[in-house]
């Protein structure tokens, strides 16, 4: 399958503490808590829901329109149901949909990666790109970061060292423009060209998401 990297929910207001601590529990750095005059652990799945909870969804940072509520998403819903064979009704359509979000249509496009999984959504960055013709750029200490769940400090300091080695190597073989080149490309993958792509590309979906208080997890 390889390795994707998935946005984490940021913490809603005043739960930042909470939320940090829920994903190191659920992450296993630190031990599952007793329940308050038991002594029985609470179980995994009261903390996850909990954690989600107390989450804003990475859709909401990406400005990505939610069907239901933006006139937008409603509207990609009825092109989808006029390309359709019409064998349910127009209404079943905006019911199944209600409340997805449409990643395509996000405002905040630095959140929605060109390095995409086929089997994920689409602001979900492909981390075997990286991981599979950078690692001798990177180095091991960068390479075995890539694999490890992140929360937004850290994601953002990881992009920042990511893109510290992509303008290196620019700088290095006049690949400047490619700092800003959304697309990959048109050569082939795993050549230095590419490569230095592919780093710009990893670092600004990372320091994106750090800035706007999300981590990832990394998903194999």
């Amino acid at each position: 399958m390889g390795l994707d990297w998935r946005p984490l929910g940021k913490p809603k207001p005043e739960c930042k503490e909470r939320f940090d601590q829920l994903f190191r529990i659920l992450n296993g750095t630190d031990p599952i808590p007793v329940i308050p005059g038991t002594k029985k652990r609470y179980s995994r799945e009261v903390l996850k829901e909990e954690w989600f909870e107390i989450q804003i969804p990475s859709y909401e940072t990406i400005k990505a329109p939610m069907v239901g509520r933006d006139p937008e998403a409603d509207e990609w819903v009825k092109t989808q149901y006029d390309e359709s064979d019409k064998s349910d009704s127009l209404e079943f359509w905006y019911q199944h949909y209600k409340g997805y979000y449409v990643i395509e249509l996000a405002k905040e496009t630095d959140g929605v990666p060109v390095y995409i999984s086929e089997i994920q959504d689409e602001n979900v960055f492909r981390g075997k790109f990286l991981t599979t013709f950078c690692k001798e750029l990177i180095g091991e200490e960068l390479y075995e970061a890539a694999w490890e769940t992140h929360l937004a400090d850290s994601t953002l300091q990881y992009g920042e060292r990511l893109l510290e080695i992509a303008d290196q190597l620019a700088a290095k073989h006049d690949l400047q423009y490619l700092k800003d080149q959304h697309l990959p490309p048109d050569i082939e993958v795993g050549s230095l060209p590419s490569q230095v792509h592919i780093l710009y590309a990893a670092a600004r979906w990372l320091i994106f998401y750090g800035k706007n208080g999300h981590g990832f997890e990394a998903d194999e």
